[in-house]
């Protein structure tokens, strides 16, 4: 064998043995490209689990990019403080998402809807997906029992009506006196509130007539009660839910980013209409939560929205519920 015809052979052989080492890793790429497409294409929307005897279903009506945090959150804080705290976390500091979470409890005895979500005209942006997802999950919009509101801001009642009709047509509506007394008083038709004032009459009065109004402690059902946490609206009420010796918090909008509202309570939220009642009550609930160690959902929390905090100066840190309903 000449020395020419030793180096072609050896390229061939190194070429042969540079193709065997990639080719898997090239397979590898690929497969794992197919799998996150798969599991993007096969999420449900839904998150179910069991709390005592009754079975929880949190829903994902859709997500919103939008700028920021700054200055929906942190409005009272310099720009810089709030990029720096969502870097620090590993988050981006000019965009977010703001996720929306209705849930259903069924107790056995009737399934019970907390808030509806954007609703119908949401849904050519993505949003307003609680109708079909809470399907995927089992659950008819005619066989909801009780629909509950935390509160009436448009992301909480756009989903009452379908097609100018109740969207859940044999469902009673429970509420907080507080909140349907701010909203449904004449001055309200005016100014800054008017436009969610048309809201609310457009989706909530017609319901009125068969609608219970709560006051803080009042009880849902057996099991479910209100708990007063106004400040982020008038009357915005949160729900403690107990069964079997097992405890949870709904919280709703006390909280509305994992990091911002909770790691700084302190700091001003836009949507929040009484900044320094809002403060308090999300320092009060939370600081309830973490010395007792009850899992709670927030409505705008990262899906599937439950989770646990830990005390930390000067707020709380969230840690994502994983495995604990399952035991």
């Amino acid at each position: 064998m000449t020395g020419k015809t030793d180096r072609r052979t050896m390229f061939k052989l190194a070429g042969g043995a540079a193709m065997a080492l990639t080719a898997p890793q090239i397979m590898v790429r690929a497969a794992s490209a197919q799998i996150a497409t798969a599991s993007e294409v096969a999420n449900p929307g839904f998150h179910n689990f069991k709390l005592g005897d009754f079975r929880v279903t949190t829903i994902l009506d859709g997500g919103r990019p939008s700028d920021g945090p700054h200055p929906i959150f942190g409005e009272n804080q310099e720009a810089t403080a709030v990029a720096e705290l969502m870097e620090a976390n590993f988050l981006p500091s000019d965009q977010f998402v703001n996720g929306f979470a209705p849930v259903i409890i069924d107790t056995g005895a009737e399934k019970i809807l907390f808030d509806t979500g954007l609703g119908e005209g949401a849904r050519a942006n993505g949003l307003g997906q609680l109708r079909e997802r809470m399907q995927a999950a089992g659950h008819q919009p005619d066989e909801i029992d009780v629909v509950v509101l935390t509160h009436f801001h448009g992301d909480h009642i756009g989903g009452l009506m379908e097609g100018g009709e109740p969207a859940f047509a044999n469902a009673r509506y429970v509420t907080g006196q507080v909140e349907y007394d701010f909203w449904t008083a004449p001055e309200r038709a005016e100014g800054q509130t008017a436009d969610a004032a048309q809201a609310v009459a457009s989706n909530v009065v017609p319901l009125a007539e068969n609608m219970t109004f709560l006051a803080d402690g009042d009880e849902v059902v057996s099991g479910i009660s209100a708990v007063a946490a106004f400040g982020h609206s008038p009357g915005h009420m949160a729900f403690s839910v107990e069964s079997g010796g097992r405890r949870l918090m709904l919280v709703a909008d006390a909280a509305n980013h994992y990091v911002a509202s909770l790691m700084r309570p302190d700091w001003h939220v836009r949507f929040d209409m009484d900044k320094e009642m809002a403060t308090e009550t999300r320092m009060r609930l939370f600081d309830m939560i973490a010395t007792d160690r009850i899992p709670f959902i927030g409505y705008h929390m990262p899906f599937p929205a439950v989770g646990f905090v830990e005390k930390i100066e000067p707020g709380y840190r969230y840690v994502p519920a994983t495995y604990q309903f399952d035991l």
